[in-house]
Formats: structure tokens, sequence, C-alpha cells
């Protein structure tokens, strides 16, 4: 069996192809495209990439494609991405313009260039399915819950594969198992002799942080859309929802001009003056810029005050778990937000954090509690397997 899960974004297509022989898999192979601005010339390059390195030989091979799709209106989980699973997905671009419209784009050009070939989505709400009611709502009115203003959560791939490995890492097998079976046996409650509880913590370009309990999450800091929580690159976090109005009455604002500045121009960006990327920001900060420090601390502070929300609610954690760019590279930013956080059980060995780049590795003191890891996400690989599942479901 053999799955291309393609990663769509707005001018990039990346891909990696998986062959599975029963529960094992391997990667034949892997690549990307950056700055795309023809999305079917694009598609027919991923292709021919596959063939020139005899990973197929014609794209009948393919058992399916996979997408890590975002929302959708009322659809979750890991499902075919029919017409109307399309439709409902665009009912969802106002509040993820940055993600659904280039999937939605390269989904139906995959579709007219296989049409016999399956195209399977795992949306990435699907790991927050389970979540306790009280995490899902907003204090809106019940019409506005029935019209879907809820908390529903993302990264879900990411933060599952973080479930997975961290109890690996961790000796609980039987966590690891649950797991990874998890959207074929939620209702599995046999999870061994005590509590694993995980605080993930995905940070990067978009960040987000999710306390999980026995392999299921109860929570993720982003909710209704992938725009808030965490403070992102350029896109805002949390905000009181009357500044809305506010800025709109104050500057004569349009609802266009608000949201293009909520989803472009805020963040990391809005706070240290114009600079989206963590690593241009810490540059900026080292020469004096105070505008860029404090775009440093305050994402130091958002990730801990989640951190710390999570960790109420779990009662403790065993596991805490830093993944995705800026948690898998920025020692600096793991010091700071692991920084007094003892009376936790959180103590960092610093010469094995400063030592670790973009490799798992378990970056606590050896006398700590809490096991302090990094771990290189494989969101993909959730996918395929997702995918996979699906398909022998469904044959």
């Amino acid at each position: 069996m053999k799955i291309l899960v393609a990663n769509l974004g707005s001018t990039s297509l990346k891909w990696r192809l998986f062959a599975f022989n029963g529960q094992q898999s391997e990667v034949l192979h892997k690549g990307g495209l950056e700055r795309v601005t023809d999305y079917p010339s694009a598609i027919n390059d991923c292709l021919g990439q596959l063939k020139e390195a005899g990973a197929i030989q014609d794209e009948s091979e393919l058992t399916a494609v996979g997408f890590k799709t975002v929302l959708a209106q009322t659809v979750s989980g890991c499902v075919e991405l029919t017409d109307a699973v399309l439709q409902d997905m665009e009912g969802g671009n106002l509040i993820a313009p940055a993600h659904n419209p280039p999937y939605l784009t390269g989904i139906r050009l995959f579709a007219e260039r296989m049409p016999q070939t399956p195209l399977v989505g795992l949306f990435e709400t699907a790991f927050y399915q389970w979540i306790p009611e009280t995490a899902k709502r907003y204090g809106v009115p019940h019409s506005w819950h029935q019209a879907g203003v809820r908390r529903w959560g993302f990264h879900g791939a990411s933060h599952k594969f973080m479930a997975e490995r961290s109890a690996e890492l961790c000796g609980r097998e039987d966590i690891a198992h649950r797991a990874r079976q998890l959207y074929v046996d939620a209702g599995n409650s046999t999870v061994g002799d005590a509590d694993f509880r995980v605080i993930s913590c995905h940070l990067g370009g978009s960040s987000s942080v999710t306390g999980i309990r026995n392999g299921i999450a109860i929570g993720n800091s982003m909710g209704l859309s992938p725009q808030s929580g965490l403070p992102h690159n350029n896109r805002v976090g949390d905000l009181d929802a009357m500044a809305i109005p506010f800025m709109m009455q104050k500057k004569g604002l349009t609802l266009e001009h608000v949201i293009r500045d909520l989803c472009s121009e805020g963040g990391l960006k809005g706070v240290s003056g114009g600079y989206n990327d963590l690593r241009d920001i810490q540059s900026e900060a080292n020469k004096g810029n105070e505008d860029a420090q404090l775009a440093l601390d305050f994402f130091v502070a958002e990730v801990r005050r989640w951190i710390g929300a999570y960790y109420l609610e779990l009662n403790g954690i065993d596991a805490l778990v830093f993944t995705a760019g800026i948690g898998e590279n920025q020692a600096s930013m793991r010091t700071a937000i692991c920084e007094n956080l003892g009376n936790l059980g959180v103590y960092l060995d610093p010469e094995a954090n400063e030592s670790c780049r973009a490799t798992e590795a378990v970056i606590s003191h050896e006398d700590s509690p809490v096991k302090i890891m990094v771990i290189p996400t494989n969101e993909e690989l959730v996918v395929a397997r997702e995918v996979k599942r699906f398909l022998e479901k469904n044959s």
C-alpha cells in the first residue's frame, strides 16, 4: 500500500510517500516546492519526481492521497474528501483564510488529475473530539454555539504524535498503543496502572499548547480558529472580541481590513514592530531592539500561561514536550519557558538543552520529576497511518 501525503500551503506543496507492509511503514520519497504560483504544474512536478526517483512507475500505484486538512463547519475525523465535505470546508474559509483555500484548490486539482484515487483528509480538529464539554464552550448565546462558535483545537496530528512518542520514551507502551489506536478505539478506557499526563508545546510559525491525559487531548490553546491561542508569527492569538468593533469605530476600519490586520499583521510581527520570524526577532533583540525583546517575552509568557492552565487541569504532569520549528531548534526559548518551574517538578539540564537541535532528546535533569523532551514532529506519518486505517475499514 502506497499513500502520498500532500501538505498544501498558499505558495507551497510538500509531500511524503509512505509504503506500508502490514503495520510497518517506510518513507519512499519526500520533497517540496516553494513559491508555487501554478498548482497544476506543481502537482505534475510532484508526481514526476516520484517517478524519476523510482518510488512509483505510474500514478495508479498510489492507493490514496492523504491531506492534513484543517477544519470544516461540521465534519471532523478522518474522512473521504467528497464534494459534500469540500463544501463543508468552504464554510470554514472565513475563520481559516490562510489554510482552507489552498487546501481546497489543491484537493480539487488532485481529484481532476487522479479521479480514480481516493482522497482522504485527517482534520486537525480530530484529536479534540473527546475533550470535555467545558473545554469546547465559549460564553456565547446558545444560538451562536449551535451555529458552530465553539473551541475546536488544531495541530491535532502533531500533538497526537507527541502523545504517542512521549509515552514510548517514558516506557508507557500501554498509553502509546492507546494513542496510536485512538481514532479506531476511542471507547477503550484501559490505560494501565496510573495516569500519564503530558503537556505538548507545538511552537513554530503557528503555535499551540495541548494537555493530554492517557493519550487523549483534554484541550488545546487554539479555539474556534487557527488565529487564536498563542501569538503566531503574524496572526493575532487570543484577543478580546470587543477590540474588533472598537477599532472599526475608532479608526474607521472595514471588517475586511480588520481581518487582514489580525491574520497577517498581528502576533509576533505586530508586537516586534514588523518581524515575524523568531530568528530575526532574536537577532533584533540582541541588538537592543526593545520591541523585539518584548515580543520574545510576550511569547514565553503566553506559553507558560497555557502550560500552567493544563498543569492545573491535569493535576501535575509526567512529561513536558517541545516540538515544531521553535520548540525543536530554539534552546533559549525552552530555557525561558522552563525557568523557575522547580515547584512544578520541571528541572532543565542546561547542557542537554543547549546541545539539542532538531533531534529527539530528553533535556531534563536526571533528578527532574518531570521529563522534558524535544520530539521532532511527524504529522505526515500520523496522516498516512490514519488514511491506511480508513481505507482498511471501508474496503
